[in-house]
């Protein structure tokens, strides 16, 4: 199930619906997920609580102890839409693989401590579905290309400022 949390005209639920459910077959998942499409700000309150990291993050995983039930998936539609902006594809696209990513978590790789497992499936499931450049792909060629950019902290709730125009 797909639930979105933030309007845009180019994220459509059913097709990424059908997309999440063809990409769960090919990864060989059972059981159901639930992806939740939010805002860069929850993505940090869940950061912080889950993985003790004050920063954004574009994708989490939850993997579920329940039989019939894989999971859940959180994505950022604000980090989606920057990073389909910059490599020049759609949101939707975007999503897309981030959804693939979270899929693979959920299925138990772990690109932190596989060495390297996660990133050859991610890449083979990739063209199998016909996305560009997967996630941990990028992050190999951000690491070997250029110095990666700081993230900024997230701001706590007692400390942001409402969103809208600014005086």
């Amino acid at each position: 199930m797909i639930i979105l949390e933030h309007e845009d005209e180019d994220i459509r639920e059913q097709a990424l619906a059908l997309f999440a459910g063809k990409a769960r077959r090919a990864v060989r998942l059972r059981g159901d997920v639930n992806i939740r499409i939010t805002s860069s700000r929850e993505m940090c309150e869940l950061n912080r609580r889950f993985r003790k990291q004050n920063k954004p993050t574009d994708v989490l995983s939850f993997p579920s102890s329940l039989p019939k039930w894989a999971g859940d998936i959180a994505i950022s539609a604000e980090i989606a839409a920057s990073n389909a902006a910059q490599l020049g594809h759609s949101t939707a696209t975007e999503l897309k693989i981030l959804i693939l990513h979270g899929l693979l978590h959920l299925a138990g790789y772990d690109h932190e401590t596989d060495r390297g497992e996660m990133r050859a499936r991610e890449t083979k499931l990739r063209q199998q579905l016909k996305l560009p450049v997967g996630l941990i792909e990028r992050a190999h060629a951000a690491v070997e290309e250029r110095p990666v950019r700081a993230q900024r902290p997230c701001k706590s709730a007692a400390t942001s400022k409402p969103e809208g125009r600014q005086k």
